[in-house]
C-alpha cells in the first residue's frame, strides 16, 4: 500500500472515517522520499528499537520496520488504532501503543517494549507538543540518538548559538545535553492538508560529557531560563529576584569575578560563559 499516495491516503481515510484535529496537530505526508530519509538519517538498525511519537498512517513507521530491530509507536488518537492495523498488518516488529507521550513513563515503556535492543527517537513531532516532548526525551537520558521532523524555525532555534536571533533557552538546554544537526527541509506541499510552515528534520545525539563543567544543574538552567525570560534587560537586572536571596551587587560581583561584562544580556552567552556565571554565583552561597 503506497501510504504516501495522495489518492490511496484519502481512500484509506475515507474509508474508516477519518477526519483531521487540528488540536492534535495532524498533517500526513504525501512525499515518499520524506519518510525514507527521515528513516534512513536516524542511524537505527536491527538492533535498535525505536520509539516513534504519533505515527499517523504508517509511513515512517513502514520506513523503520524494515530496518530496526523493533518499533514502538505511541499515538494519541485512538481513531487512527484501526488504520494502522491495516497499514502496518505485514510489519510484525512494530507495537502501537494508545496513549499520551507526555503523560507516559517513557523509561518504564522502553524497559517493557524495547526487548533489550538499544533504544533510539525518530518521528515526525506535532508542531503543538515539540518543546515539551524534545525535554522529556533528552531528561529520560536512555536515547543516544533522537531525529525528529519538527518546524523549522524550533530547529533553528535548537541549532541557534550565542548572539544569533533565534538563540535561547531551549538552545542551550538541547545543546548542552546533545550535539545538533539540521538535516534537511519539508516544504509545506509534502503534506496533507498542508501546514502554514516548512519543517525540517533535525538528528540530536547525545554527548558524552556536558560541553562544560557545571557545579549544580538546576542552578545552570535556572539562570539560562531567567536570562532569556527577560532577555531585553541586563543579566544583572535578568537574574535579580529569579534566583532566591541573592541580590543585583552579588550578581555583578559574580560576574566580574568570572569575566564577564555587567552590561551583557544573556543572548551573549554561550554554555560555556553561563557555565561560569552559574559556578561563580554557585560559589556565593
Amino acid at each position: 500500500m503506497e501510504l504516501c499516495n495522495p489518492d490511496v491516503l484519502r481512500l484509506l481515510l475515507k474509508k474508516h472515517g477519518f477526519s483531521f484535529s487540528r488540536a492534535l496537530g495532524q498533517n500526513f505526508l504525501i512525499k515518499a522520499w520524506v519518510p525514507r530519509e527521515i528513516a534512513e538519517n536516524s542511524g537505527a538498525d536491527k538492533n535498535c528499537a525505536v520509539l516513534e511519537i504519533g505515527p499517523g498512517v504508517g509511513c515512517l513507521t513502514k520506513e523503520l520496520s524494515q530496518i530496526a530491530g523493533r518499533v514502538i509507536a505511541v499515538e494519541l488518537d485512538r481513531r487512527l488504532l484501526p488504520l494502522l492495523d491495516e497499514t502496518l498488518s505485514e510489519c510484525g516488529n512494530v507495537e502501537i501503543v494508545n496513549g499520551d507521550i507526555m503523560k507516559l513513563d517513557i523509561e518504564e515503556l522502553i524497559r517493557e517494549k524495547a526487548g533489550g535492543m538499544k533504544p533510539v527517537v525518530c518521528a515526525n513531532l506535532p508542531y503543538n507538543i515539540t518543546s515539551p516532548v524534545l525535554v522529556k526525551l533528552i531528561n529520560a537520558g536512555i536515547f543516544d540518538t533522537i531525529t525528529v521532523m519538527i518546524q523549522r524555525e524550533v530547529a533553528w532555534r535548537i541549532c541557534a548559538s550565542a548572539g544569533d536571533a533565534d538563540y535561547g533557552a531551549l538552545s542551550v538546554f538541547v545543546n548542552y545535553h546533545m550535539h545538533t544537526e539540521l538535516l534537511f527541509d519539508v516544504t509545506p506541499d509534502c503534506f496533507m492538508p498542508q501546514p502554514k510552515v516548512t519543517s525540517a528534520v533535525i538528528k540530536m545525539t547525545r554527548r558524552q560529557s556536558p560541553p562544560a563543567e557545571v557545579l549544580d544543574e538546576k542552578l545552570f538552567f535556572a539562570i539560562v531560563r531567567a536570562s532569556f525570560d527577560k532577555r531585553r534587560k541586563t543579566l544583572p537586572n535578568a537574574l535579580c529576584g529569579a534566583l532566591g536571596n541573592i541580590g543585583k551587587d552579588e550578581i555583578v560581583s559574580a560576574m566580574n569575578g568570572c569575566g564577564l561584562d555587567a552590561n551583557l544580556r544573556g543572548e551573549a552567552l554561550d554554555i560555556a560563559a553561563f557555565a561560569r556565571l552559574s559556578n561563580a554565583i554557585y560559589n556565593l552561597k
